[in-house]
């Protein structure tokens, strides 16, 4: 029985102070018992707004509760990396700068880790609307709705067999000193090839490990969707370039025998079969949904093409990417 002591929240932030300090007095709400020591972590990567203000702020009004962290190179998983390696807390929870926390958020989602039985947990993520959805929108399918970073097994906690969402999510220390930090040619940064999977890819690292973690339906945190982000144009975007980051993240199938242009056949066969499902559904959602699959298939095609150009043309005394 190992005994839960401390808990560091870890936020990454750029640019973002608009929503930030919500965030932060969301956070600072939060109940836990008086036995647990718990702080804030702001990873400030490089803003050049009022980000820094509004954390020292926090940090007068709240001692020894909030810390400042700035991180000048650029790419949130540069600023990950680094408020994990001064984070002080026996279990490391992540949350993002636009989201607003309920009060017993922090506590439902590490509470389960001190058993020793889960190496990590995550928790769900609801949107706040800016308006009413648009028709087209597969609210009903969580994972289509992933650019809006909803997270949304349903009421009961249990096993998750794939990786939680970097909005709401915690890990015990050991499996960062155990399996690595998160990569740094994924996720949000300024010269990224791709945008995405620097959160999930740590968590399916850890559950092809044989590591265990837990979803907890009671950890809830409240995602903001800004107005520009329900365009149609803005999903096709995030799941093309999902697609890269898959491939980018874990190659293509490892039994795969037939390739065109260095692209796999059984890519050609899926956007087929999926253009086709796209171009004859008649209802809104569900052909907006289908469509999706098909530009996170292109993204992957793209992706194994470029691959295969940065093989043949790296220098062979250099590792593969």
């Amino acid at each position: 029985m190992l005994e839960l002591v401390s808990i560091t929240v870890i936020l990454c932030t750029y640019n973002r102070c608009s929503s930030l300090a919500n965030a932060l007095g969301s956070v600072a709400a939060s109940t836990l018992p008086e036995s647990i020591e718990w702080e804030v972590m702001v990873v400030d990567n490089n803003s050049d707004d009022e980000t820094r203000e509004i954390v020292e702020d926090f940090c007068r009004r709240y001692p020894n509760r909030f810390r400042y962290l700035l991180e000048r190179r650029q790419g949130k998983s540069y600023a990950l990396n680094s408020g994990i390696g001064e984070a002080r807390g026996d279990v490391l929870a992540f949350v993002d700068d636009d989201v607003t926390v309920e009060s017993t958020w922090l506590q439902n989602l590490t509470a389960g880790l001190g058993s020793g039985e889960w190496a990590g947990a995550g928790g769900r993520i609801f949107p706040q609307w800016p308006c009413t959805p648009p028709s087209w929108l597969p609210e009903k399918d969580w994972y289509g709705m992933a650019p809006l970073t909803m997270f949304d097994l349903g009421p009961e906690a249990g096993p998750l067999t794939d990786a939680p969402f970097g909005a709401n999510m915690a890990f015990h220390r050991r499996v960062f000193e155990k399996y690595g930090i998160f990569r740094t040619d994924l996720g949000p940064g300024p010269n990224s090839k791709v945008r995405n999977n620097e959160d999930t890819e740590f968590g399916r690292r850890l559950l092809a490990a044989g590591e265990r973690l837990k979803y907890e339906p009671t950890a809830v945190v409240y995602h903001s969707v800004p107005q520009k982000r329900l365009q149609k144009e803005y999903f096709l975007t995030w799941w093309f370039n999902k697609g890269r980051a898959d491939i980018r993240e874990t190659g293509v199938a490892k039994d795969t025998k037939w390739f065109v242009a260095a692209i796999p056949l059984y890519l050609f066969r899926k956007l087929a079969f999926g253009t086709l499902r796209w171009m004859v559904t008649l209802d809104p959602a569900r052909r907006f949904s289908y469509r999706l699959t098909v530009w996170l298939l292109a993204g992957k095609a793209l992706e194994s093409y470029r691959k295969s150009r940065e093989v043949k043309h790296k220098p062979k005394n250099l590792a593969s990417v």
